[in-house]
């Protein structure tokens, strides 16, 4: 009796048991169905242009896709907290202990201890933090503003639209430019916990004030 178990009759085993398969036929898609997996297609590589270039300026960094949230949330936002961070970037603490640990040990970011709750702690961005976020804005700016003047009239408005109504309705209020600070926060807060004291080396950085910067 031949050893299957030996190279040449395995493969020989395996290609018989292949030629007696039967096919699997997938049903064909539906023409509706076809033009949605072509914009699922289209989002995936726009996506991946749009984060081409920046990409290109973080990785020089040692940076990726984590640190340039972080970084940007800060820069609109100074003096966000952590848990209001947490609840923007949906990721886990020791994620963003970690990229925070990296911003502020290379002076991207600095954190202060909140006015009224010392337990709190506020981040901002540095003078270096604000120059970076500025340039991967201007490379990503430029990328939308050239794709919305080939759109054509009503481009901008009909991409808001559908970019607004592909977030969960929930997530809306926290995605304002002037207001991503929602009104549960200071509950969100206690709940988070102090994620930065979460990681020792962090919670021992300095408290500097970056505005001073």
């Amino acid at each position: 009796m031949a050893d299957i178990n030996s190279g040449s009759s395995r493969r020989a085993h395996e290609q018989a048991a292949y030629r007696g398969a039967t096919p699997v036929v997938t049903p064909a898609a539906s023409d509706a169905d076809e033009a949605l997996v072509g914009i699922v297609e289209l989002l995936f590589f726009a996506y991946r242009d749009f984060t081409g270039e920046a990409d290109v300026v973080l990785q020089e960094l040692g940076f990726g896709r984590a640190h340039h949230r972080v970084l940007h949330f800060v820069n609109r936002q100074p003096g966000l907290r952590v848990a209001d961070l947490l609840d923007i970037l949906r990721i886990t603490k020791q994620s963003l202990a970690r990229v925070l640990k990296q911003l502020l040990d290379d002076g991207y970011i600095d954190q202060m201890a909140g006015t009224s709750d010392r337990r709190e702690r506020r981040l901002y961005v540095t003078f270096k933090g604000e120059s970076l976020a500025r340039e991967l804005m201007e490379l990503q700016a430029a990328r939308v503003g050239a794709a919305l003047a080939q759109a054509g009239e009503g481009g901008e408005a009909a991409l808001r639209a559908f970019l607004s109504a592909m977030i969960e309705p929930e997530q809306h209020a926290s995605i304002g430019a002037t207001d991503m600070v929602s009104a549960g926060s200071e509950i969100a807060d206690e709940q988070a916990g102090d994620v930065i004291t979460s990681e020792t080396e962090v919670a021992n950085a300095p408290q500097r004030d970056a505005r001073t910067r």
